[in-house]
């Protein structure tokens, strides 16, 4: 696990919304409806995201929760930060408290590279992209779903014409 359970939620949920309800708002029961993402910790999560205006909410009849943005604008370096803090990827990578160049855990030329190579695509993959994987990877699952499964029948398995 990469990051916090946390912020793989918020990025599930983030990606949902932006899938199903882009443009407009979401109750969270409906948003959670069919996933086994967990409500509550949910909630909690969206809150932290609306507090650092990834996400809005609005209450009372017709509220929910909706993008205060698109979502091409919002990237998944925003949501990481929101959640894990702006130097996540600044954490030495063994846990040290003092690791940089001058001071390197045995790990920190070889992660160095990586770390900005994640961070890069952190910075560039907007949540747009993650709803549209998400969508094709649902539609995909669709299909397979309805491909029957298990073995033929007897009459079935009998070759043509004979």
């Amino acid at each position: 696990m990469l990051f916090s359970s946390s912020t793989e939620y918020a990025i599930r949920g983030l990606s949902e919304l932006a899938g199903r309800c882009p443009d407009g708002i979401i109750m969270l029961d409906d948003l959670v409806a069919g996933t086994d993402l967990p409500r509550d910790f949910l909630a909690k999560i969206f809150q932290k995201l609306v507090r650092a205006d990834i996400l809005r909410s609005a209450k009372g009849r017709g509220g929910g929760f909706s993008l205060p943005r698109p979502a091409h604008d919002i990237t998944l370096m925003q949501i990481i930060e929101a959640i894990e803090g702006p130097q996540t990827f600044d954490r030495c990578v063994v846990g040290l408290e003092k690791c940089n160049d001058q001071m390197p855990c045995p790990q920190h030329d070889l992660y160095k590279p990586i770390r900005q190579r994640l961070k890069d695509y952190m910075a560039t993959t907007t949540l747009a992209d993650l709803a549209s994987s998400l969508r094709a990877k649902q539609a995909w699952q669709r299909t397979q779903q309805a491909i029957p499964k298990g073995p033929r029948s007897a009459e079935s398995a009998k070759p043509i014409g004979r």
